[in-house]
């Protein structure tokens, strides 16, 4: 994951073609994937046999395994880790340019944290930040390991055009490793005695070596020619990885006055009282993904703010604030009251879902992020190089964009997912798991970032889309939800799949009532946002076409100046002659 890192952002370019001193690591990279595709299949068989207390060889059968990654979380997660191995061995081969490795580093990264959702952590105090802790810690550790080691594989001079960025990505890890390390290892031992168990030595010798690292790595970028210190940094890393790696996998159990809580087994969190609207506003569960998300989102915001302003560009309050508000709704649906109480009752799920996909979208895309990103990313390093700036400009104009920002596809995404969700099994399956839950509030966020960018966007668009198909698709949005919204109240099943009945609530019990509730609300709440779209629409409109006119008119003077002239020239011809 962190070579494919290191290929998308480190290793040089031309025009967004791989260059040559990406060959090395790119020979080398098909036997790492075979590698990590082998140890990912062995570790499914190991934990199968693990179940059965059997050997591993006897669990080679097709019947078992089906079962096994079908019918249970685990087996479904480490299923999808050999997958994205096999599919990562396969596109290998094809990749040449930096969008091919960046959408293989995506794969990686999806194979490896998605066995994380069912680790150890995951029975921890804390649930979503437990998990959220883990995964940014591998990710970030992961992106550290692979960009020192891909200077390995670079001469000299590569070595010194890169170094800049190798501190960046190494500064972000650092902070990113620290935060979620020290947030899982409370998690994990409190503040009790067990600091002073094995485990608890473990956790301090890992964070002592990590210490060490981040006080040479200065000394060590300073003497990037000297490949031994490369290979020093290289290795005390992957001890730590290694350290982490034995931890994730004898997690002490913390002895107490264990009772066992089925409602926690399910959720991860257990049963809130009855909401109030005190608890609605200041109960907080974080989940530390969906946070580490808004808050790396908030810094590269910020960073691009500030660097316009030490050019002395100014950016407008208004977006910033916009892009505040945005940012608050986002983290209020998925980790605040609204978000503790959305797993637990399908109308405050759809007040949610509401915020998180029309009406949190709506303040982010007029906080225009695209622009700025355009106007504060750095160029390419040399003239042959397109860089960051120019990488995001590519993708903008790609054919692959310009299918997803079609206004009809945009519109089948954003209202059509929502028949797909809640009037199939998809909707109680997702919910049934933390997994799931994530993945359908990301869907909900770009669902409506994607929408509402389409629609009244201010940032640069591959396809002008004119106001009135505009409108004819918000009128559109507004009928197809509110046809949703009258199914779903007429509806006398309930659509969850028998998630909500398991939970078995003391208060609101009433499940076919509470999804009539959450249907009302849906349509209320999703009619607004889009009235408030339509308006702005057509105030764009006006706006547009009173810009049409002023150029017209600039234009009809000019010509008008330029025929007085023809014609006074014209008139002197006359005169002299």
């Amino acid at each position: 994951m962190g070579a494919l890192l290191s290929l998308t952002f480190l290793f040089p370019e031309i025009g967004g073609r791989l260059a040559e001193p990406s060959k090395r690591l790119r020979r080398v990279l098909p036997f790492l994937v075979a590698t990590w595709a082998i140890s990912a299949f062995g570790n499914l068989l190991a934990t199968l046999a693990n179940l059965f207390e059997s050997s591993i060889l006897s669990m080679l059968e097709f019947t078992t395994i089906r079962s096994y990654v079908t019918q249970t979380a685990l087996g479904r997660l480490q299923l999808i880790q050999v997958l994205a191995a096999v599919l990562l061995l396969l596109i290998l081969g094809s990749v040449r340019k930096v969008g091919g490795a960046f959408f293989a580093y995506c794969i990686a990264t999806i194979g490896v944290v998605a066995p994380l959702f069912q680790s150890h952590t995951s029975q921890a105090s804390g649930h979503g930040l437990a998990i959220g802790s883990l995964i940014i810690h591998v990710i970030a550790l992961s992106s550290w390991v692979g960009a020192v080691a891909s200077l390995l594989f670079m001469d000299e001079a590569t070595r010194k055009l890169v170094i800049t960025r190798v501190g960046v990505i190494g500064t972000w890890s650092v902070v990113a490793v620290v935060l979620s390390g020290g947030t899982s290892s409370i998690l994990r031992l409190g503040f009790s005695s067990d600091w002073l168990t094995t485990y608890g030595a473990l956790i301090l010798l890992k964070v002592g070596i990590l210490s060490f690292i981040a006080l040479t790595a200065i000394k060590i970028r300073k003497s990037i020619a000297d490949s031994s210190l490369i290979r020093f940094e290289v290795s005390l890393l992957l001890l730590v990885t290694a350290i982490g790696s034995l931890l994730s996998r004898f997690t002490p159990i913390i002895e107490s006055e264990y009772e066992y809580d089925r409602v926690k087994e399910i959720t991860g969190v257990g049963m809130p009282p009855e909401p109030t609207w005190q608890r609605l506003f200041f109960e907080y569960e974080a989940d530390a993904l969906m946070l580490g998300a808004l808050v790396f989102a908030t810094a590269l915001y910020i960073r691009g703010v500030v660097i316009l302003a030490r050019r002395g560009d100014k950016w407008p309050v208004g977006r910033t604030i916009s892009f505040a508000i945005g940012i608050s709704l986002l983290d209020y649906s998925t980790s605040g009251g609204l978000g503790l109480y959305a797993i637990f009752s399908f109308q405050y799920h759809m007040i949610a879902h509401m915020i998180l996909s029309m009406i949190a979208p709506i303040f982010i895309v007029l906080s225009a992020p695209i622009t700025l990103a355009l106007r504060s990313l750095p160029i390419g390093r040399r003239k042959e190089e397109r860089g960051i700036r120019g990488w995001l400009i590519e993708s903008l104009h790609s054919r692959f964009t310009g299918i997803w920002t079609n206004p009809i596809v945009a519109l089948a995404i954003f209202d059509g997912s929502l028949f797909a969700l809640y009037f199939t099994p998809l909707f109680g399956d997702l919910m049934s798991s933390h997994f799931g839950h994530l993945l359908m509030n990301f869907h909900f966020i770009a669902a409506g970032l994607l929408f509402f960018h389409v629609i009244v966007g201010i940032d640069p668009n591959p396809r002008k889309v004119h106001h009135l198909v505009r409108v004819v698709i918000l009128l559109g949005a507004i009928s197809i939800h509110a046809f949703f919204s009258i199914a779903l109240q007429a509806s006398n099943s309930l659509i969850d799949g028998g998630y909500y009945a398991s939970l078995e609530r003391p208060w609101a019990t009433d499940l076919l009532a509470d999804q009539k509730t959450g249907a009302a609300i849906g349509w209320a709440m999703g009619e607004i946002p889009i009235i408030i779209a339509l308006v702005a629409t057509f105030i764009q409109w006006m706006r547009s076409d009173a810009r049409e006119a002023k150029r017209a008119d600039k234009n009809s003077e000019r010509d008008l100046a330029e025929y007085n002239e023809y014609l006074s020239k014209l008139a002197e011809r006359r005169k002299d002659s």
